[in-house]
């Protein structure tokens, strides 16, 4: 299962979002905070700052792979690589 936790109107988290979307991969997106950085979950922002040790976005878990990562172009790569 992959999960993405990413902010609506960043433009890093739609590259991700896309790239998932172009591959017809199904994903369980998190909404946890704004772009600006502002938190609308606490619980899901939570997560992502335990998950993967800081608060930054986009941030892909493939619990299949046991693999987590940031950076959008780094999550595209990676998708490419295992997905397409």
């Amino acid at each position: 299962m992959l999960e993405l936790y990413q902010a609506e109107g960043c433009p890093y988290s739609e590259t991700a979002r896309q790239k998932l979307s172009d591959l017809g991969v199904s994903y369980t997106i998190h909404n946890p905070r704004t772009h600006d950085g502002e938190t609308l979950n606490e619980q899901t922002h939570e997560a992502l700052c335990t998950l993967g040790g800081e608060d930054q976005i986009p941030f892909l878990v493939d619990h299949k792979r046991e693999e987590t990562m940031y950076e959008s172009d780094d999550i595209v790569a990676y998708l490419d690589e295992h997905y397409a």
